[in-house]
């Protein structure tokens, strides 16, 4: 089993980006659970939301404790949640931000950024003082872990995203070819 846990604010996507991704996972053919948790439920608070995959039948139901990979919609979470808890010795973590990934130290973790931010705003994806990047750190998930291929996610976001369909997707492929870790 494979598990993921998603860290950003309220507005920016993470929720749909956690059930976007779930829904290319079994487009994939993989058993998915996709579910958030909240906290006081307003926009730019802390929004977590958790994807688990499987070939098999996931039994589980509870929070995922210990994730394979972590998705960082907004770095500045890196300054009040601390979003590598429990995170699995040599796990994955896919970062927005324009920094380098070699300028973030999650000990053993092998760290991805992308500027997500720059490719929504350029893609016309929510506002400049409120970009939604879910689908561009999608694509940046993908190049990162491989475990969940662009022609799936692509599909997922045309079927998924609420609106804007067709910038998601770009912004998606976008960040795939611009991912550095």
């Amino acid at each position: 089993m494979y598990e993921v846990r998603f860290h950003g604010r309220g507005g920016q996507g993470a929720v749909t980006a956690a059930n976007i991704l779930a829904a290319a996972a079994f487009i994939e053919g993989k058993d998915v659970q996709a579910f958030p948790i909240f906290g006081v439920e307003r926009r730019g608070a802390p929004v977590t939301a958790f994807l688990r995959m499987d070939e098999e039948t996931i039994d589980i139901k509870t929070q995922i404790y210990e994730p394979d990979a972590i998705v960082v919609l907004d770095p500045t979470l890196l300054d009040v949640v601390n979003v590598a808890e429990g995170l699995k010795k040599n796990g994955i973590v896919v970062l927005n931000s324009s920094k380098q990934a070699s300028e973030f130290d999650f000990g053993d973790a092998l760290v991805f950024t992308i500027d997500a931010t720059k490719i929504a705003v350029d893609n016309k994806l929510g506002t400049i003082t409120n970009p939604i990047v879910n689908t561009a750190v999608l694509g940046a998930y993908s190049k990162a872990v491989g475990n969940v291929g662009m022609d799936a996610i692509g599909e997922a976001i045309l079927n998924n995203a609420p609106i804007k369909q067709e910038e998601n997707n770009k912004a998606a492929q976008e960040a795939y070819k611009q991912t550095i870790g």
